[in-house]
């Protein structure tokens, strides 16, 4: 069972969230001022962590506001090790050691070129840890400064419009939870989570800030999803484009051409994911409300391969999903009143989140089990990994889900945690318990099966 300060919290968490739940439906009309089409992204009473944009701690971040019309907005989360090399680079690194050396570039000559894996610690790469006399981190055979890549105060800037031989990181699209009604990609809790799954899985984390509800409903934070797919894609379109006209080293077009090349990718391009974005190896992770948002996203980006291409979402993660139903399942009735979030309020939520005319528990966005919800075939959809709590009423709609997916062959494998609660791997307090740890663990190992690179793959 969970232990009693859990079981304490517990219930000073769901007599707050309720009354903040029912306030906000007996004053629809509180957020005037934000009911509109740029809607909010974040509470007030979140804590907010502010971007970091030094390797501190093994992982950068910064935000960026990605589209005009509303407040969709999304942290990226860099780890460190975008600046080691695997192993399998190594070898051509010595055949160029002489070339870098003629070039009078940094190195470290009492520890020669770093032989590191894909997966290992980045500290003794740091930016801000290493003198820039001593760096040895080399993105494939050249060094940062040579690629533009010099940080400034320590800050990682990561692009110039020839940079494509960083080492390329798979994409982590994360959908924070909180009911559709609260939440953000920019909270303390959200930023920490990030930042363990960043490093765990090794991959460059988007953490999404859609927009909220009640003064933005259902469809909003779906499409804010799909928006950030097609910002991915062009963003590496722009860095493509970006490459091809900027000038490489041996290159002799005028100055000129060179200018226009690189003020286009200054102005359009996002630096850290041109530098070391790989969008062909795309997985989608949610969190409660943002597991039903990841699985709509995938099911979109099934049926619209083609406009979003480059960017291929190869898996998907969803951690205990905000899943509901007319018919209750036997978890809803037996743990109907569980910890943190029960079916009451998590009903409270549904209403405000979908539309007055289409409150319905049977909602596509709610119950993934109706018939003719709409999308491709099951069997078109990505591999994904369920993860379930046992003391979550939510658990057995869940499951049944991840089987439905199974029948027809798809990798949709279930990690059930004994003793743990509803975003037992996420909620801020519970964030450094051993089990919240062995979820990401379990995570990074299942998640590795498809973002590894050909002779890499994990297998569990």
């Amino acid at each position: 069972m969970p232990s009693v300060a859990v079981k304490l919290y517990s219930v000073f968490f769901k007599l707050i969230l309720k009354r903040r739940l029912q306030n906000r439906i007996q004053n629809p009309n509180l957020n005037d001022e934000t009911n509109s089409s740029f809607g909010v992204t974040s509470r007030p009473e979140e804590t907010i962590v502010a971007a970091n944009p030094l390797f501190t701690d093994g992982v950068a971040t910064k935000d960026i506001h990605i589209d005009p019309s509303s407040c969709l907005s999304i942290r990226i989360f860099l780890p460190e090790t975008c600046l080691v090399l695997p192993d399998s680079d190594v070898d051509r690194l010595r055949a160029k050691r002489s070339e870098l050396e003629s070039r009078s570039f940094p190195s470290n000559s009492e520890n020669g070129i770093p032989r590191r894996n894909s997966y290992g610690s980045a500290d003794a790469y740091s930016v801000s840890a290493t003198p820039s006399n001593r760096r040895s981190s080399y993105c494939n055979g050249f060094s940062t400064d040579d690629l533009n890549l010099k940080s400034e105060n320590g800050v990682y800037r990561g692009y110039s419009p020839f940079t494509h031989r960083c080492r390329k990181l798979p994409l982590m699209v994360q959908f924070h939870g909180g009911g559709f009604v609260a939440g953000s990609c920019d909270s303390a809790a959200n930023d920490f989570f990030c930042r363990r799954i960043a490093k765990m899985c090794d991959v460059i984390v988007v953490a999404v800030g859609y927009r909220l509800a009640p003064e933005n409903r259902y469809p909003a934070a779906f499409e804010d999803g799909i928006k950030v797919l097609h910002w991915l894609a062009k963003q590496a379109n722009l860095a493509e484009c970006g490459k091809s006209l900027g000038r490489s080293p041996d290159s002799r077009k005028s100055d000129v051409q060179g200018h226009i090349a690189d003020a286009f990718g200054a102005s359009l391009v996002e630096p850290w994911l041109a530098a070391h974005g790989d969008p062909s190896r795309c997985v989608l992770l949610g969190v409660s409300c943002g597991a039903n948002i990841a699985d709509y996203v995938a099911r979109k980006s099934v049926e619209s391969a083609k406009q979003l291409d480059p960017v291929k979402v190869v898996a998907q993660v969803l951690m205990y999903p905000f899943f509901i139903g007319n018919t209750p399942t036997r978890s809803e009735i037996k743990l109907s009143n569980s910890y943190f979030f029960d079916k009451s309020m998590s009903i409270l939520a549904w209403k405000l989140f979908l539309p007055e005319e289409q409150f319905n528990l049977d909602h596509p966005a709610a119950n993934p089990l109706i018939p003719n919800r709409g999308g491709p075939p099951l069997k078109r959809m990505p591999p994904t990994l369920t993860v379930v709590a046992e003391h979550d009423w939510m658990r057995d709609r869940a499951i049944a889900y991840a089987q439905e997916l199974k029948k027809v062959n798809v990798d949709a494998p279930v990690l059930d945690y004994k003793d743990c609660v509803h975003e037992f791997a996420t909620l801020d307090m519970l964030l450094r318990t051993p089990e919240a740890q062995a979820c990401a663990e379990d995570i990074a190992i299942w998640v590795k099966k498809y973002i590894s690179l050909r002779g890499h793959e994990f297998s569990y």
